[in-house]
């Protein structure tokens, strides 16, 4: 690698660090700040809410990861191209594109990257954000959640499986319950079916359906079409600490969207949000290629100049993406153009200019 190179990527990675790292903090800060009166009653200290930030601090580095890298790419070589050291390499009978060789090479770990954080640190750190906020506000751990499926402990101390919960219809399926005294399981109720039914005069109450009762002491075996079971709250009262399909990994939404289907329910918001974990980290590397390209080719100013057109492309992305993706939601585009329509657009942009910057 020549000198040059390597100064240009020292200055590309410690302006992308900075940049990446400030704009996720500060947005972490803002999420503390929106939940700050949630919290406050509660009168948690200072360290706990410092963990708050930490733990939201990759989300939002994988959200804008993509603008800090366009920003960088363009505050680095529209710099170097105002100071004419662009024009001396060129006189120099330098290359341009091997120039910028490593910077290619850099996108593409970038991408790689958002892959990772998106995969295994983001869905960590938000199971983290939810321990964190259960404990400022005293709720505690009172079920697990994974992949659609819930176990929790019934008012009555009867354990509870639900092999798959759809919070938007307020429906479970296969349910198991199993009754237990004295270190003994007493009675064990399968059920098919289970929904939550608002009852006038009280919070409402679950009713089971195609249910299995069986009496483990006497050995009996009983069938129900339907049977009333009050002993487990409405989960919409654990709302807030049911993982969201955004926080999952790519391998765990996809488990999850499968037994929702052989379930018999076709959720298109998650097979969007599923495609859209795969294409999204990829605008990492056509925003590198772009912010070289458009530095390089045209005249972008100063300082502040450049970050306005940084933001600004960074917003028509994201603009067109949440359009597109929504499209995808009410089902009037397929899954995979909702999700790669726009990356797609934007790659070709980014790929047709820069092999188009003049050696």
């Amino acid at each position: 690698m020549l000198i040059i190179q390597r100064y240009y990527l020292k200055e590309f990675l410690k302006v992308l660090t900075i940049v990446a790292a400030g704009l996720a903090f500060i947005f972490s800060i803002l999420e503390l700040i929106d939940k700050i009166d949630d919290f406050l009653p509660y009168s948690p200290s200072l360290k706990t809410l410092l963990f708050y930030i930490l733990f939201s601090f990759p989300r939002y580095l994988l959200y804008l990861l993509p603008m800090a890298a366009l920003l960088c790419s363009l505050f680095v070589f529209s710099r170097a191209k105002r100071k004419e050291e662009i024009t001396a390499i060129k006189a120099a009978g330098g290359r341009i594109k091997t120039l910028f060789l490593p910077f290619v090479f850099g996108g593409l770990l970038l991408s790689i990257f958002g892959f990772i954080l998106g995969e295994f640190v983001v869905p960590e750190f938000s199971k983290k954000t939810i321990a964190v906020k259960e404990s400022i506000t005293k709720k505690g751990k009172k079920f697990s959640f994974k992949e659609g499926t819930i176990w929790l402990r019934a008012t009555n101390g009867s354990i509870v499986k639900i092999g798959l919960y759809l919070p938007e219809k307020k429906i479970s399926m296969n349910i198991s319950i199993f009754k237990i005294e004295d270190g003994r399981l007493r009675e064990r109720i399968e059920a098919l079916e289970a929904e939550w039914l608002e009852i006038n005069g009280s919070n409402g109450q679950w009713k089971l359906r195609n249910v299995i009762l069986y009496n483990v002491e006497n050995g009996s075996v009983s069938r129900y079409k339907e049977m009333e079971y009050p002993f487990v709250k409405s989960l919409d009262f654990f709302s807030e600490g049911i993982q969201k399909p955004q926080d999952m990994g790519i391998r765990e939404l996809y488990r999850y969207t499968k037994k929702l289907e052989e379930a018999g329910f076709k959720n298109l918001k998650l097979i969007v949000d599923l495609n859209a974990k795969v294409s999204y980290p990829l605008i990492n590397f056509f925003m590198v290629l772009l912010g070289i390209s458009l530095a390089v080719k045209g005249r972008t100013g100063g300082g502040l100049v450049t970050t306005a057109i940084g933001i600004f492309i960074s917003l028509l992305y994201w603009f067109g993406h949440v359009l597109s993706l929504s499209l995808g939601y009410a089902g009037i585009l397929p899954a995979v153009i909702a999700t790669w329509l726009v990356p797609v657009m934007f790659g070709i942009i980014a790929i047709n200019l820069f092999v188009r910057i003049p050696e």
